[in-house]
């Protein structure tokens, strides 16, 4: 997607000094507690970490969602570290993917808009992505599929909050899916990346809904993300957590990918799973943030569920982030380039074509000037 936009702009000179909103980049002081942990831990570069982690990242990890979703995991069986959450996401499938289920090429399902990485990670694993359109509620309806293709389904992705709408499913959506999955036999890949950015309401968990459901966590692997939680993205650390068997598989697919989180950083990521205090700052800033877009766009903005990005619907998506490129320097991304066509050859059939997606991660000064110039060009260029 970031390929196409800098296709689209590449002969364009913005009409400002450049300001990126195109890229869902967190920002934030990094806590002393991180940069302790790592230099406390910096001799441990000279050693090669364990593919399951450390026993103080396992428990932290653990402790963390415990907390979070009152979820009690198994810490040796049940949780994994990751080079961020997209390593884990991307390697997913590989641990799912048969030769053939129903007699044919296996199907992955994923939401249309979609984060880019799931489609390509199906394709590498050899199964067939089966792109779902988001609807009115922004979540992807995979029960209205047909039998014949959810018979051949081994994964579903789902998003919650989502990227790039912020849409939160809520328990009756999980429960829904889970039942779908425990008929047709397949894994839920839920990426929670984004899981503790929100506003009025804490969104509802893969695991809180699977647990409530079955009184376990079968079929389910979900993915969570210091990135966005504690915007550390450059740390690269994530976890992968769920159902003991398929965390088993993932362990031994790792062990020859070898993947490997350092210790010092799984050291820095304990610490980061074990404090809120500055989750719940980063929390702040982003409400105030999302105040100040609603201050300048008012009900051009729809408040989202969670995570960091605006997702306006301005008509034409495309057109509208050249306008504001060529007229104000302001670098957003077309909607549509995360989404697909669902009819070949009609451009406004992907459900994307007509949002931008802006993130909301600058500083709040550079936030509220760059929304103030956009609001003006859109109202001029409706």
């Amino acid at each position: 997607m970031f390929a196409q936009l800098a296709t689209l702009l590449e002969n364009e000179k913005p009409g400002a000094a450049v300001v990126n909103l195109s890229v869902g980049d967190p920002r934030g002081s990094v806590p002393g507690f991180v940069t302790e942990a790592l230099q406390t831990h910096a001799h441990q570069f000279g050693e090669y970490p364990p593919i399951n982690g450390t026993a103080e990242w396992r428990q932290a990890a653990a402790g963390w969602i415990g907390r979070r979703f009152g979820v009690a995991l198994d810490a040796e069986t049940q949780v994994l570290p990751l080079n961020g959450t997209r390593e884990g996401l991307f390697l997913a499938p590989f641990t799912v993917v048969p030769e053939s289920k129903a007699g044919a090429r296996p199907v992955i399902l994923l939401p249309n808009p979609f984060y880019q990485c799931y489609a390509a990670a199906i394709l590498a694993a050899g199964a067939e992505p089966v792109f779902v359109a988001t609807g009115g509620d922004f979540l992807p309806d995979y029960g209205g599929l047909s039998k014949a293709v959810l018979e051949r389904t081994v994964a579903a992705y789902i998003c919650s909050p989502s990227n790039p709408e912020g849409a939160a499913a809520d328990e009756a959506y999980w429960r829904n899916l889970f039942a779908l999955a425990d008929r047709y036999g397949f894994t839920v890949f839920a990426d929670e990346c984004y899981a503790d950015i929100y506003f009025d309401r804490k969104p509802m968990g893969a695991l809180s809904a699977r647990a409530a459901q079955s009184g376990g966590v079968i079929r389910l692997l979900t993915f969570h993300s210091l990135s966005k939680r504690s915007c550390l993205p450059g740390l690269r650390s994530g976890i992968v957590a769920g159902d003991a068997n398929m965390l088993a598989t993932f362990r031994q697919f790792r062990n020859y990918a070898a993947p490997q989180v350092p210790m010092p950083i799984m050291a820095a990521s304990a610490a980061a799973w074990n404090d809120e205090e500055h989750v719940i700052a980063n929390r702040a800033t982003y409400a105030a943030r999302f105040a100040a877009a609603r201050d300048v766009l008012g009900n051009r903005m729809r408040m989202p569920d969670g995570g960091f990005f605006l997702w306006l619907d301005v008509g034409d998506g495309e057109a509208a982030a050249l306008r504001l490129w060529r007229e104000a320097g302001i670098r957003t991304l077309p909607g549509a380039y995360m989404g697909r066509e669902t009819e070949a050859g009609k451009a406004r059939s992907n459900p994307g074509f007509s949002y931008l997606r802006v993130a909301l991660v600058s500083d709040l000064s550079t936030i509220r000037t760059a929304l103030a110039r956009m609001g003006e060009i859109l109202s001029a260029n409706p």
